[in-house]
């Protein structure tokens, strides 16, 4: 959610800013039924510094922050917030696990700047080849989108060893493209790398939270901002989010290489499945 956005931002805000954010997270609801002036006065702010806020977070003014606030409230399903407990029947678990993912997708399609989305899509457009560097959850994640974007006839490879991808990125030059994944943002590792690719002339594509060491390295910055508590499963939605992000990059390049490239894919497509074919027949 919005929300979510705005906890995990709290320390890159100002001290008048945070006032903002806090009197928002404390009673959302009435910062969409309320104008300007109410959530300044209950900020003990100017109404500036409400602007400054809303704009902080990347929108243009108030009225579109609003807007976006009511929007993610009201797509917000019932049992999103709650934690899976030890005397949840199977009913409550598929309740309480599809409505956070569900959550957690729309706010991403809520939220996302299609201006970041187009910026990314035009630097992996024209890269001689594409790295994914993620560790941990995130490796996964990297291993995945290598495997979606090789597809695209540019050279690509995924990362998860901090060594290894610390010495490829140093290797990384001007009109290659690094995808750094991070559901935390702060693994010293992969800022290292990322500044090393930076500094070598590559272009650095980073999905992350807002406000972290790895979202400022960043030539494209496209946010991903979730609150990560004491609950073990909320990883399993976050990975959601970070995974349709990569998708929406995947599709988005292939559509941009143009008609004939698709018809390449769906050659190779068409081969795959007449091999699967072939291969089912010989076991079967």
């Amino acid at each position: 959610m919005l929300l979510d956005s705005i906890r995990t931002q709290l320390e890159s805000f100002s001290k008048s800013e945070r006032k903002v954010a806090l009197a928002v997270l404390d009673n959302p609801q009435l910062t969409v039924n309320e104008n300007i002036s109410a959530l300044a006065r209950a900020a003990q702010v100017s109404e500036p510094t409400v602007v400054r806020f809303c704009r902080s977070l990347g929108y243009d003014g108030w009225q579109e922050f609003k807007l976006k606030l009511a929007q993610s409230l009201a797509l917000a399903l019932p049992g999103a917030s709650e934690q899976p407990a030890q005397d949840d029947l199977a009913g409550d678990l598929i309740n309480k696990i599809c409505s956070r993912s569900i959550n957690t997708l729309l706010d991403m399609r809520n939220n996302i700047q299609p201006e970041a989305v187009q910026s990314a899509l035009d630097i992996l457009a024209r890269a001689n080849k594409i790295e994914f560097y993620g560790q941990g959850t995130s490796g996964i994640i990297a291993t995945d989108a290598q495997h979606k974007f090789f597809r695209s006839g540019v050279p690509t490879v995924a990362y998860s060893d901090p060594t290894i991808h610390a010495i490829a990125a140093a290797l990384l030059r001007e009109g290659d493209a690094l995808v750094a994944i991070s559901q935390r943002g702060n693994n010293t590792a992969l800022v290292r790398s990322a500044q090393l690719a930076k500094k070598g002339g590559a272009a650095v594509i980073v999905l992350a939270p807002s406000g972290t060491p790895l979202a400022e390295t960043a030539t494209v910055l496209l946010p991903v901002d979730l609150v990560f508590n004491t609950d073990p499963y909320t990883p399993i939605s976050a990975r959601l989010a970070y995974l349709m992000v990569i998708d929406i990059l995947a599709v988005g390049l292939a559509l941009q290489r143009g008609p004939e490239f698709r018809r390449k894919m769906q050659n190779a497509q068409k081969a795959l499945q007449e091999f699967d074919l072939q291969f089912d027949s010989f076991i079967g």
